[in-house]
């Protein structure tokens, strides 16, 4: 079983191999180098955690899964190089996708000051010189240059997602939505030029519960 529980904390290596084999489970290739940089992301969460309240998930083991594992299960499906995590709180999904797509770029966009102390301290401790964080509102938010795609996971229903960040996206832009239970409702607010290219049942290791992607683009 992946998610049994374990004394507290845990050793590395038990961590490192429930890790590896969620990554062999989603199709993942990574070196050595980013699983290390993977759970030195997860110690530096438990860390800060405990001070700065930064996820209500307390136990590492549970992290790899509901944290790691499910922001990269969403892999596969990033196009293009530029890509902004509205909302992304402790840095989820991006940091876990900014360490295993190092070719891309990954601005981190939260408007809670802890949490984006936690994101530069992160970057300057993990060396990830592929993420930017930014501590402000969405709508505040105006970049010189625009991206190819806007990543969330939970941050607001769909129609709000693409009313307040559109203004980020280039011309061939898209939003990729994270959802746990279909969001029914939502699909049926959003805007009339928008429209659902791709919407996908995920599966994450260790996850029970449906977890959903969602793909959005300009009509």
């Amino acid at each position: 079983m992946m998610n049994s529980k374990h004394s507290s904390g845990g050793s590395k290596s038990q961590k490192q191999d429930q890790l590896k084999l969620g990554l062999e489970l989603l199709h993942l290739t990574c070196s050595e180098k980013q699983i290390n940089q993977l759970l030195n992301y997860l110690g530096l969460l438990e860390r800060w955690n405990k001070a700065y309240n930064l996820t209500a998930i307390r136990d590492p083991f549970d992290m790899i899964n509901l944290h790691l594992l499910d922001s990269l299960a969403i892999s596969a499906e990033l196009q293009g190089d530029r890509f902004i995590d509205v909302g992304t709180g402790p840095g989820l999904p991006g940091i876990p996708l900014a360490i295993i797509n190092q070719n891309k770029n990954f601005t981190l966009l939260d408007s809670n000051g802890k949490k984006t102390r936690f994101l530069f301290q992160t970057k300057l401790e993990l060396g990830l010189d592929n993420i930017s964080e930014v501590n402000q509102r969405v709508q505040d938010f105006h970049p010189k240059q625009t991206y190819d795609c806007v990543l969330s996971r939970a941050f607001s229903s769909l129609g709000d997602m693409v009313k307040n960040c559109q203004h980020l996206l280039n011309q061939n832009g898209y939003f990729l939505a994270m959802k746990g239970k279909l969001p029914q409702t939502e699909l049926s607010e959003l805007p009339k030029n928008y429209k659902v290219e791709m919407l996908n049942s995920i599966n994450v290791p260790g996850v029970e519960g449906q977890r959903h992607l969602i793909k959005i683009v300009k009509t």
